[in-house]
């Protein structure tokens, strides 16, 4: 319980940080489309915009120059159930508000009950953490989620050879 308390606090102190073009933090945003596990088109009013999912990197099923990794459709899968087409969400920047694609970097929350989806996805495996500065607020929580999905056996550390 403390964690999901810090961790719109958190958030709020890094509003002043982001650059133009990104929703105001806490975005109100509804999915579109599910891309790959850690990749979402949503709409932000009358604007679509593709979402990267910061601080997790989930196996590759979509990306031009590499095969479907292991555990990849079900990452998408998972990620689907979790937030469908027509989820309402929250979309809340760090530092670095988009990445060289020009997507979105963002930390995404479940608007019906908070669920944190960033650290769902790492919680039941389905993604490791991935830091890059300076979008490094919560780090330390995806790791120590990736320790627990890692101790329990989940997902890629369970199908992948412990982790791809």
């Amino acid at each position: 319980m403390r964690r999901a308390v810090a961790i719109p606090a958190a958030m709020m102190m890094l509003a002043s940080c982001a650059s133009p073009g990104a929703p105001a933090d806490g975005g109100a945003a509804t999915v579109v489309e599910v891309v790959d596990g850690d990749t979402i088109v949503a709409r932000f009013g009358d604007r679509s915009d593709t979402v990267r999912l910061i601080g997790i990197d989930t196996p590759e099923t979509v990306h031009p120059d590499r095969p479907v990794e292991c555990l990849g459709p079900e990452a998408t899968a998972f990620v689907t159930e979790v937030i469908p087409p027509g989820t309402s969400i929250r979309v809340y920047r760090d530092v670095v508000a988009r990445d060289h694609f020009d997507r979105l970097l963002g930390y995404v929350y479940r608007a019906s009950d908070g669920v944190f989806v960033n650290d769902e996805i790492v919680r039941h495996g389905y993604a490791t953490p991935m830091s890059i500065a300076p979008n490094e607020t919560f780090s330390a929580v995806f790791v120590t989620s990736a320790i627990d999905a890692r101790r329990a056996d989940r997902g890629v550390w369970a199908a992948c050879g412990g982790g791809r």
